[in-house]
């Protein structure tokens, strides 16, 4: 039963909530782990995205230098640009691993960062393993295609890029969504249901 603020504050002030929590209720102990998900997530699908791109890029690449060994150098460009994919993944891992911070008092690991490290390793992750695949097969036949047509190697540069920048729109959604983790404290504000803007009465 709520009174009239303006006449008996202190009667209203047995109802305030507090965040009774030492850890704090919005950073458990649990929260690393999604940031810990997130940074694994990112790393392993871009690795088997950069990965799958290279080998594909690389059997063209041997299969073209076959009969055509003078073109290898130029045509080495698909399986470099597979390889880039691994570094999103890494850069997004890495930048996920700097922000888990242990319980430090008013300001914490949240709950709130860790769906949003989760998320964002998530994004990049699978935009990378997109991206490797697209690589893959662009640049596999793209070799096959420039030994027996050089004039096609302008043509091959620019399905490789599209491919490629697939990638590079999850990296920038992840580093995004990294840097709008939410609020950095750990313990909730003081809630009483009795005042007009629910903020705790002290006497």
């Amino acid at each position: 039963m709520c009174f009239d603020n303006s006449v008996t504050p202190e009667l209203n002030a047995r109802y305030n909530f507090y965040d009774m929590n030492p850890g704090g209720v919005n950073c458990p102990t649990y929260a690393q782990f999604f940031g810990q998900m997130g940074v694994s997530t990112s790393m392993w699908m871009c690795a088997i995205g950069a990965a799958y791109g290279t080998s594909r890029c690389g059997t063209g690449l041997a299969c073209m230098a076959v009969m055509y060994p003078g073109q290898v150098l130029k045509n080495i460009i698909p399986v470099v640009m597979a390889s880039v994919v691994a570094i999103y993944g890494l850069v997004v891992s890495v930048l996920i691993l700097n922000g888990l911070e242990k319980f430090n008092g008013q300001n914490g690991y949240t709950i709130a960062k860790g769906y949003m490290d989760f998320g964002a390793g998530i994004t990049c992750g699978l935009s990378g393993l997109a991206s490797g695949w697209a690589t893959a097969i662009c640049g596999d036949w793209g070799v096959r295609a420039v030994c027996h047509q050089p004039k096609f190697f302008v043509g091959m540069i620019l399905g490789l890029i599209f491919a490629g920048v697939m990638g590079l729109y999850g990296l920038i959604v992840a580093l995004t969504m990294r840097t709008a983790g939410g609020s950095e404290m750990c313990h909730a504000q003081c809630f009483n249901p009795c005042t007009p803007n629910n903020e705790c009465v002290y006497i």
